[in-house]
């Protein structure tokens, strides 16, 4: 009776404290994934409407899709061709924006695909798995994908424009496998600097 009773005890003990460790991570789950996926996190609650709960969930299963990703090198001459490509597409801006941002979309898409993530065909997962990777620049390769098919002003194309770029300088970075940290000194240390496009230049200036 005695050994029944002590075993009992110890199974009580062992279930209480799997369930202090399960409530421990269950409320500390939300506030590793705000760490991890930082503005994507907010991104992500704002599109399911506040939701917290639902928008957790969606950030876990992208880190099961996508967190084992290991980004491949770009192959000799890449980089070089690509920086070229894009300073192509920011001097394209002045003389026509719209064409600008459809070529920069066009060539993110095609650089994510050489860095190893899913063809941009198929943006919404090529986009979910850029984010586990680069979640604080990803946000403005949606940007100009967005303003590829909604006719923005010239400001607004421009800022998207901005935006991106901290993405296209994360995937052509040497070491660019999680660019969270080179992201933010990217944005800290260059800014708006990087976009060398003067407003007063540009055509249909920042009206739709």
């Amino acid at each position: 009776m005695i050994t029944a009773v002590i075993i009992a005890a110890v199974v009580l003990a062992v279930a209480a404290v799997l369930i202090a460790v399960g409530l421990r991570r269950a409320r500390g789950g939300g506030r590793g994934l705000k760490q991890r996926f930082g503005p994507e996190y907010d991104h992500t609650v704002a599109r399911h409407d506040g939701d917290v709960r639902a928008a957790e969930q969606e950030l876990r299963d992208r880190v099961r899709l996508h967190g084992s990703l290991k980004a491949e090198p770009l192959p000799p001459g890449a980089r070089e061709r690509y920086v070229a490509q894009w300073a192509g597409v920011q001097e394209q801006f002045v003389e026509s924006p719209q064409q600008a941002v459809v070529e920069a979309d066009a060539l993110l898409a095609r650089l994510a695909r050489d860095r190893g993530f899913p063809d941009g065909e198929r943006f919404e997962e090529q986009a979910a798995a850029l984010s586990v990777h680069h979640p604080h620049s990803v946000n403005g390769y949606r940007s100009v994908h967005t303003a590829v098919y909604q006719k923005g002003g010239t400001e607004e194309m421009r800022e998207a424009m901005v935006k991106a770029r901290r993405l296209f300088e994360a995937l052509t970075a040497e070491h660019a496998v999680d660019s969270s940290r080179n992201s933010r000194r990217s944005s800290a240390d260059r800014g708006h600097a990087a976009w060398a496009l003067p407003r007063r230049h540009a055509k249909g200036s920042g009206t739709s």
